[in-house]
């Protein structure tokens, strides 16, 4: 392929990336994923990711049908990345793709829950040392040296799992030896397999061989002489030097004495044929100066050779570094992501999407999961042990099952009752109603992110997901705007990725926001009969529930339901949907907190007169039960 072929490099770019890497290099920097490469080449980062994702997948980018559902995919990314050991390793991340082939999404969920899995089991100290480990190889450019000293503590550590099993064939002396001739030679003149043409332009660093390291000693002490040479004939003149005879002495004692240098090696540098002092003293430190410059050069080739000599000897094992750790740092790091979201393996379904105890990845702080389906599904008593889990084990100490709401993961709050209902399977669309801040939108998010990362081959949030495969995610946020454009604009966006051929997700948030609701209700009804008609799947939000006309069999109801309000007037809500239930918004508790946190008379009378209208018995009861009292 040409430059000018891939997505996003257009002629201004193409000639940027030909100018700073040259046109060959760019296209391997493309082909490889390599973030750094372009970045460094003066394509912004966004951009230089944005080129990367299109060329690792541009097929299955179509995934992300919306600006929502790319947002959601950005932010998960971003997320992930932040867990990263390397800096080639989050650029990695940032550029993963969704995957088409249900093969190779099982191949990478199981080298990451391997990873996930392998970082779980080292210690605290191990973990602190692959970390360390990992910031010399960033801090080192991923030079080979680097990539066999963390290869080495790799292997200290004892990270295991199959997909780290190269790891285990490299021999730790083999590689300390490598490391140790690496670390004397400058890169990148001494990259594994550069061959013997390489030493021409070899720099043997300092502590390589004590014997060159003396040899520079005394070079460097004779350029400093060369370059004062007529302190050196004031310096034996002022010795009341008298003759000539004499003064040829002086000059070989005194360099002596101010060097490391051998006085035989001086004397057999001094002229003959010198005709002054001048002469004499010049013509001794220069041919001095060049004599030890051949010997170094001579010692530093000898040193340079058997430094190659050993790093050959070790070649297959410091290629199989090189290549291995790069790998291991991108797998360690979406590990790590798993490890700490703890994410579990989905289950790969034909149709549906179902997930049992999924929480939000955006929310900080304790979340409440949630338990959610749309399509077939076979959530069941076996949900949150089953068997497609991360290879074979139990996503739980303990047996607990979707009917059994006793058991709880250690940090989070046990399940509402409504947590533990079986959510009804077959339905293609539903319909989620319920309060104001109820957790609508963030459920539609979970069940974007959670298909978005079973597609990429990544581990969900959620104690047993069953995803299906979708050609398209629509993913449609709430827009506060209100009028025709906003409209047309969102119809172009949901309605094409719906008709087309192929299996498509619809996540829709409060539709009526773009336009009246008696028209709102009308135009809802016919995306949900759409949906249905074209075999897709969708969860629509919406308050207009009550207006719908009767919805197709396949089409169910849900609600969220505010329950109270807490001792400090926060607002209750149970975030668990109840199906087949319309959830109400329950406007007197708002009211309530209204009144209750009225400081002016006024103001407060204004609420109470809201509280008669949508009656005044039922905001008295609510303020009763939170131990109220306006006195």
């Amino acid at each position: 392929m040409r430059l000018a072929d891939y997505w996003g490099v257009g002629p201004k770019t193409s000639e940027q990336l030909t100018s700073e890497l040259g046109a060959e290099a760019a296209i391997e920097a493309i082909e490889s994923a390599d973030v750094r490469a372009l970045v460094d080449a003066g394509i912004p980062r966004g951009r230089a990711t944005r080129i990367l994702r299109r060329a690792a997948g541009e097929a299955e980018m179509d995934v992300l049908a919306t600006g929502d559902t790319r947002s959601v995919y950005d932010d998960l990314l971003a997320r992930a990345a932040g867990y990263a050991l390397t800096d080639h390793a989050a650029d990695r991340i940032r550029v993963l793709t969704p995957l088409a082939d249900r093969d190779r999404i099982e191949d990478r969920l199981t080298d990451v829950l391997a990873a996930r899995d392998a970082w779980r089991d080292l210690t605290d100290a191990d973990r602190e040392r692959v970390r360390e480990a990992f910031a010399a190889y960033d801090e080192a450019g991923g030079s080979d040296r680097a990539a066999v000293e963390t290869a080495i503590t790799l292997r200290e550590v004892d990270v295991a799992g199959e997909p780290f099993a190269p790891l285990a064939d490299l021999d730790p002396e083999t590689l300390r030896e490598a490391a140790g001739a690496l670390g004397y030679l400058r890169e990148p003149a001494t990259s594994a397999g550069q061959g013997d043409e390489a030493g021409d332009d070899v720099e043997v660093l300092e502590g390589a061989d004590a014997e060159l390291d003396r040899l520079r000693e005394q070079l460097a002490e004779a350029e400093a002489l060369e370059s004062s040479a007529f302190d050196v004939i004031d310096a034996v003149r002022d010795d009341a030097i008298r003759d000539f005879e004499s003064f040829k002495g002086g000059v070989i004692d005194h360099v002596a004495t101010r060097t490391s240098i051998e006085p035989g090696r001086i004397r057999a540098a001094a002229p003959e044929d010198a005709v002054d002092a001048a002469d004499f003293v010049s013509g001794t430190l220069r041919t001095l100066r060049e004599e030890l410059a051949e010997t170094v050069a001579e010692r530093e080739a000898t040193v340079a050779a058997d430094l190659r000599d050993r790093i050959h000897g070790a070649d297959g094992d410091v290629e199989t570094a090189v290549a291995v750790v790069s790998e291991v740092a991108f797998l360690l790091s979406l590990g790590r992501f798993a490890a700490a979201e703890d994410l579990r393996r989905p289950e790969l379904v034909p149709d549906g999407l179902a997930v049992y105890r999924a929480r939000n990845l955006f929310i900080e702080g304790p979340v409440e999961p949630v338990t959610y389906a749309v399509g077939d599904h076979s959530l069941d008593s076996g949900s949150s042990d089953g068997g497609s889990s991360d290879g074979g084990r139990s996503n739980r100490d303990s047996n607990d099952a979707v009917g059994n709401g006793d058991a709880t993961d250690a940090g989070q709050p046990s399940p509402s009752p409504a947590a533990t209902i079986t959510p009804p399977t077959g339905d293609r669309v539903t319909v989620l109603t319920g309060a104001n801040s109820g957790g609508k939108t963030t459920l539609l998010e979970t069940l974007c992110a959670v298909a978005l990362l079973a597609a990429m081959g990544l581990p969900v949030p959620a104690e047993h997901a069953e995803v299906g495969r979708f050609d398209r995610i629509v993913f449609h946020r709430r827009h506060a705007s209100f009028n025709a454009g906003v409209l047309e604009s969102t119809l172009k966006s949901v309605v094409p990725p719906l008709v087309e051929s192929g299996r498509t997700l619809m996540l829709v948030d409060e539709f009526e926001a773009i336009t009246e609701p008696g028209r709102a209700a009308d135009l809802l009804n016919g995306l949900v009969d759409l949906t249905v008609d074209r075999g897709a799947l969708g969860v629509y939000v919406t308050h207009l529930a009550d207006d719908l006309s009767p919805l197709p069999e396949r089409a169910r109801i849900d609600g969220i339901f505010a329950e109270g309000l807490t001792r400090d007037l926060a607002l209750q809500v149970d975030y668990q949907p109840r199906f087949g239930t319309v959830g109400k918004s329950t406007p007197e508790f708002i009211v309530s907190r209204l009144v209750a946190n009225a400081d002016d008379r006024a103001v407060r009378g204004g609420f109470e007169r809201l509280a008669e209208a949508i009656g005044e018995e039922a905001v008295q009861r609510t303020l009763s039960d939170v131990r109220w009292s306006p006195e």
